[in-house]
């Protein structure tokens, strides 16, 4: 069995990409497979290893999240290779899709061959051409390069002289995009604000699509950001008598850093390697933000007409922009690493497929959290169960090294971030009906809303196999004892598996459900999300920047 591909975003939100559709079962390594060759990270992962393809090396580990593959029904596997996935090109099986109500695996019809299809495009077009991802991505790129175009030609002389104020704008903007605390409060304005029944439906709507996709301008920003400080080296080295060398050479130290963190972040380098670009975009990040304070401490000092540094700094500073605008981005970049804590906690395993750690504390529904093994190495996000009393936890399936150990030697002790972030699944207290669909592990993040009050009616349906025996009967339990059109539970080990785009659209409609929201792999939420649209209803699955 080859190893999975994983997908991860910054902000948490993880696919998983395996040749296989059960994200539980984990056949014996065949004799290539143990010969597969491991590596190292240090100093973080001492001793840590991972599965590699034939042609290249991954990255050790595997971001972990609430986001499952939907459950199969045969160990069958196909092969998949760098080359083929690089070409976007995978050979997989598709079954015909029987009536879930009378469904059994003896039932089930053989599995025609599909036609190759690219995976990796399923991430980055899941949801369509022009998301509004990719709109938000078009209009800030759109803006920041028609002001660089307009101070190139003198007709917008501020920003031709402020050129690396716009540079630091751009970061401050990408950083708010992703900083955790500051998107609680504004997910929590939004179901404040709009989160009443007689805002009109499209109004809420838009604002999810807005909010699920601030990703685009995150993107955006980073891009732009490199855009203008190359415009404002350019210039310095043109007037090259009123700056000095030292200005000049830090700049060009921040630029560099700025262009390592956006390959990193390109998506193939991203995906496949997701330690890598975790670790360049975190550190890169960190360093060109030490740099830029000695930027602005410099500039502002430097006299160009002695050719010297002032001593008196304190008073010029407060009055310059980019001094605040830095100001911002440190605070914003700190707020989450000063509530990291070290925490006790109780981890269980149900069965050798995954396990559920415990914390302690009440959870509102809807939170995702990030917990750690090593703070400054990698961070793994999960969707939160709690009834809002006096505890909560997260079901971890064992796809990679970390949710592997959490089995085999489980801890006493995890890092944690005390600032708990809001995604998707937050956004369904705006709405009065919805619909939640989850697939494998992707329950986790939607029980809260069955265990404590919300203000929205939930409907729940649920997708997987070998429930009680993969989840545990704590998990089990939890979906017991509520109305049967309230909660919709398709084991798929014993009534087949479905077609869950179709039951999603049919659950919908008796339900009378607003929105949809999904919590499946990229290609089911996908095709949810658009058989539910075709029939009229609104929907939303996670997306690959999420």
């Amino acid at each position: 069995m080859q190893s999975p591909v994983r997908f991860t975003s910054c902000r948490g939100v993880s696919f998983e990409i395996k040749p296989h559709e059960n994200p539980f079962s984990i056949p014996a390594p065949s004799n290539d497979e143990a010969r597969v060759s491991k590596r190292n990270w240090l100093p973080w992962n001492l001793g840590s290893s991972s599965k590699v393809f034939p042609s290249i090396r991954r990255s050790s580990s595997i971001a972990s999240s609430h986001f499952c593959d939907l459950d199969d029904e045969d160990d069958d596997r196909d092969e998949i290779s760098l080359a083929v996935l690089e070409e976007g090109e995978v050979e997989e099986r598709e079954q015909k899709l029987a009536p879930f109500q009378s469904a059994t695996k003896l039932e089930q019809p053989s599995k025609p061959a599909r036609k190759q299809e690219s995976r990796l495009s399923v991430i980055l077009l899941d949801q369509g051409l022009f998301t509004v991802y990719k709109r938000l991505f078009v209009v800030c790129l759109t803006l920041n390069i028609t002001g660089l175009v307009l101070a190139a030609t003198g007709k917008f002389p501020y920003a031709r002289n402020r050129a690396a104020l716009f540079s630091i704008a751009n970061i401050l903007a990408l950083t708010l995009c992703r900083s955790e605390a500051f998107l609680r409060v504004v997910f929590w304005i939004a179901v404040k604000v709009f989160g009443r029944s007689w805002i009109p439906l499209p109004i809420k709507t838009a604002t999810t699509s807005l909010l699920q996709s601030l990703g685009g301008i995150h993107s955006s920003c980073g891009i732009s950001s490199v855009a203008w400080l190359i415009y404002a080296l350019v210039l310095t080295l043109k007037n090259r008598e009123n700056t000095s060398s030292e200005i000049v050479g830090v700049a060009s130290v921040i630029l560099s850093l700025l262009c390592v963190s956006c390959l990193a972040a390109f998506p193939l380098v991203r995906h496949l390697h997701h330690n890598v670009f975790e670790r360049f975009h975190r550190f890169s990040g960190w360093t060109a933000l030490a740099l830029l304070w000695v930027f602005i401490t410099l500039t502002i000092s430097y006299d160009p007409k002695t050719k010297s540094y002032r001593n008196e700094l304190g008073s010029r500073m407060i009055r310059q922009q980019e001094f605040w605008f830095t100001v911002a981005i440190t605070t914003l970049i700190i707020i989450p690493w000063i509530t990291v804590r070290r925490v006790h906690v109780k981890v269980c395993a149900p069965s050798s497929h995954a396990s559920i750690i415990k914390f302690e504390g009440g959870v509102k529904a809807g939170i995702l959290g990030r917990i750690s093994p090593s703070p400054l190495s990698e961070w793994h996000a999960f969707g939160i169960i709690s009834d809002g009393k006096s505890e909560h936890m997260m079901l971890a399936g064992a796809v990679g090294d970390f949710t592997k150990s959490l089995i085999s030697n489980p801890p006493s002790h995890l890092w944690v971030r005390q600032v708990l972030f809001a995604g998707l699944p937050y956004l369904v207290n705006m709405y009065d009906r919805v619909l939640l669909v989850a697939t494998g592990s992707g329950i986790c993040v939607f029980l809260s809303f069955l265990l404590q009050p919300c203000r929205a009616s939930v409907c729940v349906l649920w997708v997987a196999k070998g429930i009680e025996q993969n989840f545990g009967k704590e998990i089990h339990a939890m979906m017991r004892g509520h109305p049967e059109d309230k909660v919709i539970v398709h084991d798929t080990a014993v009534l087949g598996r479905p077609n869950v785009a179709q039951m999603s659209v049919d659950a919908a409609k008796k339900w009378e459900a607003e929105v949809v929201i999904v919590t499946s792999n990229p290609e089911g939420s996908r095709d949810i999300v658009n058989s539910c649209k075709a029939a009229g209803i609104a929907a939303f699955g996670p997306i690959w920047d999420s």
